[in-house]
């Protein structure tokens, strides 16, 4: 049953997910228009009256950088057009990996960015699997951080492997593969990299005894997927009988559906936060709709999500 008060939007590189929420949140998507110039700028407008509703704006902020600015937009006309309350919604957080001063003289383009969508107008935020949890207080309003492990649960479960082991291409995500492998009562591996330069992994070291076990390295992100393509053949090396590769966002930049299509992986399994548009037959995308429409439908009534936060949870 539709409620009256709530408008589901979207930006248009999202709207391949947005239309996927508003429908198992049992609506449909809002109409709104951007229009061109010559010049090369844009604008946004709302083509149905949002005035006193509740708006929630989907939209990723992967690049071109236009996916930011039109959210930005978006917010703003939402503001202007007397909107109740306004929501970003946004699968896939861009910046997030710029969290912090790494040398002297540069940006944090991540609180940067959350300043913009305060400073625009949004009264929260929800997201999911953001690459550094501090972000979420850059924002002084509400943030609904998800993790898709209410996803990737179900779905490693339904596998029925063996010898289930789960790992972690790096020590930066000892934590995560730590609690998939509390949840499903197996071990875990790390492997110990070092960088040369950004995306380029000198050396692996593995720590942990990954012999005969099927192994699911678990990240947030695969962007070049050097550095857990390099994981899963070190794995096999040690004399694991399979691995997968499971992460949140599935970025794909550069070599990466190359490296894929070569690599050792029986399976790679992302969600749907950025559109996939790659020919690799071991890519398994899990949706995320359903979680998001299913935390939208608890915003909007002010019911608790702190259950979609625990592994093993259930979707409606």
């Amino acid at each position: 049953m539709q409620d009256p008060l709530v408008k589901i939007f979207s930006g248009r590189q999202s709207r391949y997910l947005a239309e996927k929420i508003a429908e198992a949140y049992g609506t449909t998507l809002g109409k709104s228009e951007v229009i061109h110039f010559s010049d090369g700028e844009f604008q946004t407008s709302y083509e149905e009256n949002i005035r006193g509703r509740d708006v929630f704006i989907i939209q990723s902020t992967f690049p071109p950088a236009d996916n930011i600015l039109e959210l930005l937009m978006m917010i703003d006309a939402a503001k202007r057009a007397s909107a109740r309350k306004i929501v970003a919604v946004i699968p896939y957080f861009g910046y997030a990996r710029q969290d912090r001063k790494d040398k002297p003289r540069v940006s944090i383009g991540s609180k940067m960015l959350t300043n913009l969508l305060t400073t625009t107008g949004i009264d929260r935020l929800i997201t999911i699997d953001l690459h550094a949890d501090q972000i979420q207080g850059f924002l002084d309003v509400p943030v609904d951080h998800l993790y898709a492990s209410v996803i990737f649960y179900p779905y490693l479960k339904s596998l029925q492997l063996p010898g289930l082991m789960m790992a972690s291409p790096d020590t930066g995500g000892t934590r995560r593969a730590a609690s998939y492998a509390k949840a499903l009562n197996t071990g875990f591996a790390i492997c110990y990299k070092q960088r040369s330069k950004p995306n380029v992994v000198e050396k692996m070291q593995l720590i942990g005894d990954v012999k005969d076990k099927d192994v699911v390295l678990v990240d947030d992100i695969i962007d070049t997927a050097g550095t857990i393509t390099k994981a899963g053949e070190l794995i096999m090396e040690k004399g694991a009988r399979s691995v997968r590769a499971m992460a949140t966002h599935a970025i794909f930049s550069g070599n990466a559906v190359e490296n894929l299509k070569n690599s050792p992986f029986q399976e790679i399994i992302v969600t749907d936060t950025i559109p996939i548009k790659v020919d690799c037959k071991k890519v398994k995308v899990l949706s995320t709709a359903s979680l998001f429409a299913e935390v939208i439908k608890r915003v909007e009534n002010y019911e608790s999500i702190s259950s979609l936060f625990n592994l093993g949870s259930s979707i409606k």
